[in-house]
C-alpha cells in the first residue's frame, strides 16, 4: 500500500480557477508552487463573522452622559489658572520664611499653631530681612548657574609681524 510522501499544495490553501489557472500555468516558472492563501473554512476556527452574538461595550463612568459633561473632557479649554499674590502676602511671606525653621523635639506635642503674622509694608519686610542678615557679601557670593564650557580669559599672544608705524596694528590673543 502506497503512502502518500509529500504534501499536497491544493489541499490547504486556495488556487485559481478558470481563466487565470490557464494563465497562472503559463507565466508562472512552477505552476505546483501553493499560492499561500489559506483556505478560511478550513483554517480559521470559528470561520470569520459566523458568531451570532454581538459585542457590547462594557459600561464604565464616562459612558454616562450624566457623569460625564463636555466641559470636563474638552481639554483645549483647559487654559492655566492665574495666580495672584499681593504684596502684603509677598511680605508676610518673606518674613515668616527668612528665620530658621523650629523643629518641635521628638516626644512633644506639636499641635500648636503659629501665631498669624501682622501685615507689614514689602518695602519695611525687605529692611527687616537684609538687616538681620546679610545674604550675600564680598566674601559669600550668590551661586552661578552652571556652564557647559569653560570661560574664556583674554590672554594677549606675540604679535602678528606688521610695519611698526602702522596706525592700527594687528593684536592677537589666545
Amino acid at each position: 500500500m502506497a503512502t502518500k510522501k509529500a504534501a499536497d499544495h491544493t489541499l490547504y490553501h486556495l488556487s485559481p480557477k478558470g481563466f487565470w489557472k490557464k494563465f497562472r500555468d503559463a507565466v508562472s516558472v512552477d505552476p505546483n508552487i501553493s499560492s499561500g492563501l489559506p483556505l478560511p473554512t478550513l483554517n480559521r476556527q470559528p470561520p470569520p463573522a459566523s458568531r451570532t452574538e454581538k459585542y457590547a461595550t462594557p459600561a464604565t463612568k464616562a459612558s454616562d452622559p450624566a457623569q460625564n459633561p463636555y466641559w470636563k473632557r474638552d481639554v483645549r479649554r483647559a487654559f492655566p489658572q492665574l495666580s495672584v499674590v499681593t504684596q502684603p502676602e509677598l511680605s508676610t511671606l518673606m518674613i515668616q520664611h527668612s528665620g530658621s525653621p523650629s523643629v518641635a523635639a521628638p516626644g512633644a506635642d506639636s499641635t500648636t499653631v503659629p501665631a498669624a503674622a501682622k501685615t507689614v509694608d514689602l518695602t519695611e519686610a525687605i529692611a527687616t530681612i537684609t538687616s538681620a542678615s546679610k545674604a550675600y557679601s564680598e566674601r559669600q557670593l550668590p551661586p552661578t548657574p552652571p556652564t557647559p564650557f569653560k570661560r574664556w580669559v583674554p590672554e594677549r599672544a606675540e604679535d602678528a609681524p606688521h610695519d611698526p608705524h602702522a596706525y592700527f596694528p594687528m593684536h592677537l590673543y589666545k
